[in-house]
C-alpha cells in the first residue's frame, strides 16, 4: 500500500493529466470520470509510474454496489478506493486495495455517527471535508487513530499549513496551483 503524504492532486479537468503524469507526484485521485474512460486513463497513469485512486462514488455510469466493485477491481485495477459508503470501503479491503473513508463535518451528530461507522469499517485513512478546522482534524485523528487527508475548501498554502496543523498526513486538493507545494 502506498503511504498518502504531502500534497495529493486531485484529478477533475482531463486537461491536467498530461500534467500529473510528468510530475513527481506518485499517485493521482481521480475524482470525477466517465465509466467509459477509466481503462485507458488507469492504464496511462500506471503506465507512467502512478498508483491511481479512485472516488468510487463519483464514477459516472458505475453503480457502487459488489458488482460494481467487482468490476473495478477485475477490469481497473486501482490501487486504491475513496468512498463515503461503509460497504464499498469494506468490499475494497477484501480486495486488497488501499482504502480511504471521505468524511463530511456537517455537524456533531454527522460526526459521531461517521467516527462509529470509521470504527467498524477502519479505512487506511479517512478524508476529512472541509479540511481547514485544526480542531476537529485531531480530534478524529485521536478518536480513530487512523492517518487523515484533509481535503475540501482547499484554496490557498494557508489552507494546507492550517491542515497540517492540525495533523492531517495528507491534504487533497484539485487546485493545480497547490500542487507543488
Amino acid at each position: 500500500m502506498p503511504e498518502l503524504q504531502g500534497v495529493l492532486p486531485v484529478l477533475r479537468n482531463m486537461k491536467d493529466f498530461e500534467r500529473l503524469l510528468e510530475s513527481h507526484h506518485p499517485c493521482i485521485i481521480f475524482l470525477e470520470v466517465r465509466l467509459s474512460q477509466l481503462q485507458v486513463l488507469v492504464r496511462t497513469a500506471k503506465k507512467a509510474g502512478k498508483k491511481v485512486i479512485l472516488h468510487a462514488d463519483l464514477i459516472q455510469g458505475l453503480k457502487t454496489d459488489a458488482y460494481g466493485m467487482e468490476f473495478l477491481v477485475r477490469e481497473i485495477k486501482p490501487d486504491g478506493i475513496i468512498s463515503t459508503r461503509g460497504n464499498v470501503i469494506t468490499l475494497a479491503k477484501k480486495n486488497n486495495l488501499l482504502t480511504i473513508q471521505r468524511l463530511f463535518l456537517l455537524d456533531s451528530h454527522a460526526l459521531k455517527n461517521n467516527i462509529k461507522l470509521i470504527s467498524q469499517v477502519k479505512p487506511d485513512y479517512i478524508e476529512l471535508l472541509p479540511g481547514i478546522i485544526p480542531s476537529l482534524i485531531e480530534e478524529v485523528h485521536q478518536k480513530t487513530g487512523i492517518p487523515i487527508i484533509a481535503g475540501g475548501l482547499i484554496r490557498s498554502a494557508e489552507d494546507v499549513e492550517l491542515a497540517y496543523s492540525g495533523g492531517a498526513k495528507a491534504v487533497s486538493t484539485s487546485d493545480s496551483e497547490l500542487w507543488e507545494l
